[in-house]
């Protein structure tokens, strides 16, 4: 039987790592300081008392040893700032995950176009799209915004309309669950 070990983004825990971060619990608010500056490169700042001392230090360890963010996610972020200092207050676009092997169904013109998630683009008649505004637009005849179009985004202006387009999965075609 094989054994498997913890891990924290697909790295093993490191014990050193962990008992490292057991002793922040005991230290006092001015080791917690030294320690922060050898770890930041920058002098805490005085508002933070020790449990933000403890927490800050904590994830820089921790970020050290086994990761950060990911790209994808500094990338909302980084969006998110942005958007906030542009001063909007409108939400965060934040992509649709979708598995593959899900349906999309719209009704256009009476008529019923399904199409198939993949794992690297889309399946419409027999054929392979990188992305829905190519499927939407030979449905159409027109551009569209490809997510719009099969109801996986609206905006407020359409929220109100009816959109007969939704997500099906194959299990749940077939009565699975």
């Amino acid at each position: 039987m094989m054994e498997t070990r913890p891990t924290v983004n697909g790295r093993p825990i490191d014990a050193d790592v962990e008992a490292e971060l057991d002793r922040l619990g005991s230290l006092p608010v001015a080791a917690l300081r030294v320690r922060y500056r050898e770890l930041l490169r920058a002098d805490p700042p005085p508002a933070f008392g020790p449990d933000l001392l403890r927490r800050s230090i904590a994830q820089r360890i921790q970020e050290t040893a086994y990761g950060g963010l990911s790209r994808e996610t500094k990338k909302l972020l980084d969006q998110l700032i942005r958007s906030i200092v542009a001063g909007k207050t409108g939400r965060l676009e934040v992509p649709q995950r979708i598995k593959p092997g899900s349906e999309l169904v719209r009704i256009w013109n009476e008529q019923t176009h399904r199409v198939t998630v993949l794992a690297k683009g889309f399946g419409y008649q027999g054929e392979v799209f990188t992305s829905l505004s190519e499927i939407a637009n030979r449905i159409t005849g027109t551009r569209w915004n490809g997510p719009k179009f099969f109801g996986l985004r609206t905006t407020s202006k359409e929220s109100n309309k009816t959109i007969e387009a939704k997500k099906v999965s194959k299990g749940a075609r077939r009565g699975h669950q």
